[in-house]
């Protein structure tokens, strides 16, 4: 009998210590929380004024009471979202307690009336979680405008992309090799932070003067709508071929226009025309043993405006590469390196090299750069590059490249810069500017504002003063 009573002593000790332990509180930094979800993502499309109603579950996996310090909503009362926490509809809320190994819900609710203008496409906000001295956030991300939403599609056959709704890119576009993407005038597209446009087939791109295709970021909220690095930017690959790209503007890019690899055919793998490439934080246009042939086209305000790497073959004619330090992109690098050379695999490499520069300006200013053209020549491959007609700021003439009928040293007299307002105008007004007139004559007979250039002799850069 004494023992029965022993074991029976024994096992009400047990359970009210498991009981006391399950009802004690976890302060450790350990504590395991588990959210049901990381992220929500409200993938309606608005046709109207809209609200749709998503949860997620905040899960205790401790085998003792957890307090959640914060629940809040980042975006306060002023975001798009509303937040519901175990039943109290709030912004924030605060000492929480969930009971050992169980859970509480989060509702969240949104509501966008997608024909506001001053909306992003993407709308963001997100919910700070606390506890322990631990943070942790769910992402909320909702369609704010009306368009076409694209989320990781690869197109294949033959695409074609028109002005009526802009086109929103979440998650990527890839372009089969097979297929063909053509963009008519007045097109927009919005690509999101994690969205690149990667070309394996062929794109082609038919702006006009008065109706560009246009390539920026999502945020066109106003603290958004001006940052580099908004997108990652359009990948031309290696079996890509035959793009040509006519009136296109690519702004607020990581990284504008990547070429990769030897073209398949006897074509250039990217042709561009009057294009502006503008406010990209790394590479404008960076070709890595490719081929591509551009004509009155500006590239502006990059942090690598052209790199033109491991050899290829290039024509640049009537281009403008021009940038300014500025609050967002710091000019250190040099407008134009062209390179025979690559690392690869801490190895160097070289190729052949044969790049043309004709009737283009080369000029940076703000910055730390002494020599905004720099061509380096590595090993015995054929090497040969032409600067003819060109203005361009250095203080050294570029080396082991041909020099013919070049301008140095000359400020290009641009219309008007003006870099805490974030205004530039690289047009040249002045008759008496060193470029104006200093032009090789060309097969091209219009300028970016597709005025003409047949009256004399063409000017220098992508826009004609006459």
């Amino acid at each position: 009998m004494k023992q029965l009573i022993s074991i029976v002593s024994a096992l009400v000790i047990l359970c009210w210590v498991a009981s006391c332990k399950k009802d004690s509180l976890i302060t450790s930094g350990d504590a395991r929380l588990r959210f049901s979800a990381d992220s929500l993502k409200f993938d309606t499309v608005f046709a109207s004024t809209g609200s749709v109603t998503k949860s997620f579950k905040i899960i205790n996996e401790n085998n003792q009471r957890l307090k959640l310090n914060r629940v809040k909503l980042m975006g306060g009362a002023a975001s798009a979202y509303k937040m519901n926490v175990d039943g109290i509809a709030t912004t924030e809320a605060n000492d929480l307690e969930i009971a050992a190994n169980d859970s509480i819900y989060v509702f969240v609710s949104v509501n966008i009336n997608p024909s506001a203008a001053n909306l992003p496409f993407v709308v963001s906000d997100s919910i700070q979680v606390s506890f322990n001295g631990n943070t942790r956030f769910v992402q909320l991300q909702a369609y704010g405008q009306n368009a076409r939403f694209l989320r990781g599609v690869v197109l294949t056959g033959n695409n074609t992309w028109n002005k009526t709704l802009p086109y929103v890119i979440l998650d990527g576009v890839r372009i089969d090799t097979t297929a063909t993407l053509t963009i008519l005038p007045g097109t927009r597209i919005y690509a999101h932070a994690n969205a690149p446009i990667l070309v394996d087939g062929t794109l082609i791109i038919n702006g006009t003067k008065t109706d560009s295709v246009v390539f920026a970021g999502d945020r066109i909220d106003p603290d958004y709508r001006d940052l580099p690095a908004g997108w990652p930017g359009i990948y031309f690959r290696g079996r890509s071929k035959d793009n040509v790209l006519r009136y296109a503007v690519v702004k607020n890019a990581y990284q504008g226009i990547v070429v990769d690899k030897p073209s398949v055919n006897a074509n250039p793998k990217v042709r561009m025309s009057q294009c502006v490439l503008d406010n990209i934080y790394d590479a404008g246009i960076r070709c890595v043993n490719s081929s591509l042939q551009a004509d009155n086209s500006l590239i502006s305000n990059c942090g690598n405006n052209v790199n033109l790497i491991y050899g290829g073959n290039y024509t640049l004619t009537h281009c403008t590469v021009a940038s300014y330090s500025n609050l967002y992109v710091n000019h250190k690098n040099p407008v134009l390196i062209a390179t025979n050379a690559a690392t690869q695999n801490g190895t160097t490499v070289t190729a052949s090299l044969n790049a043309v520069f004709r009737n283009c300006i080369f000029w940076g200013e703000l910055g730390l750069v002494d020599n905004e053209v720099v061509v380096n020549r590595q090993g015995a491959n054929a090497f040969a590059v032409l600067f003819e007609n060109c203005l361009y700021k250095a203080l050294s003439d570029p080396a082991n490249a041909t020099l013919t009928a070049v301008v140095k040293n000359q400020a290009p007299r641009f219309d008007s810069i003006n870099v805490n307002k974030r205004w530039y105008n690289f047009r040249v007004s002045n008759p008496a500017a060193p470029g104006v007139n200093k032009g090789a004559a060309t097969s091209f007979l219009k300028d970016l504002d597709d005025k003409n250039r047949n009256v004399g002799l063409p000017d220098m850069g992508c826009y004609e003063q006459q």
